[in-house]
């Protein structure tokens, strides 16, 4: 595999970001949700991985509230995550999300929600048992929860980013 960077996003990768992930999901939903979570400045952390000039993939966390009682605890919602569709399979996505995540740690986030296949996103902590408390329009297996830190809620209302409500 050629030389792969892994950078955060920047304002001209927009239209790269936009036809990856018209390429690598069916249909728009994926690329509507990052172009309103961009409008409503409600991006935490968006990398992409790049080969050869060329925008191969693309991770994006988003800002999750968890209200309990009166309080309102910032978390992170990971989605999506993109990889083309020709370089699939070739551990781009994890590098991603490990580098994402890394970052994440380093400015202070404790908890990390994803809706995604949970043998994938289990090899990176993410487990339904950390989630199965959180009352969400979205519970079922495939939410999943990452705690980095024991100040982290495990109960209370998951309140995702307006963009969410076109899904």
């Amino acid at each position: 595999m050629n030389q792969l960077e892994i950078r955060s996003e920047e304002a001209g990768d927009r239209e790269a970001i936009h036809a990856l992930l018209l390429a690598a999901f069916d249909g728009d939903a994926e690329a509507q949700l990052v172009r309103a979570l961009h409008t409503d400045g409600d991006v935490v952390l968006s990398f992409v991985a790049e080969r050869e000039g060329a925008l191969c993939g693309h991770v994006l966390f988003s800002r999750l509230h968890v209200v309990k009682d009166e309080t309102r605890f910032p978390a992170v919602a990971l989605a999506p995550l993109a990889v083309s569709p020709t370089d699939q399979r070739q551990g781009i996505g994890a590098r991603l999300v490990e580098e994402a995540h890394q970052r994440l740690i380093t400015n202070g986030e404790t908890l990390s929600v994803v809706l995604g296949e949970p043998v994938y996103y289990g090899r990176f902590g993410y487990r339904h048992e950390d989630a199965a408390a959180f009352e969400s329009d979205y519970q079922c297996e495939a939410l999943q929860a990452l705690r980095w830190g024991y100040e982290a809620p495990d109960t209370g209302r998951l309140v995702y980013a307006p963009g969410f409500g076109g899904l």
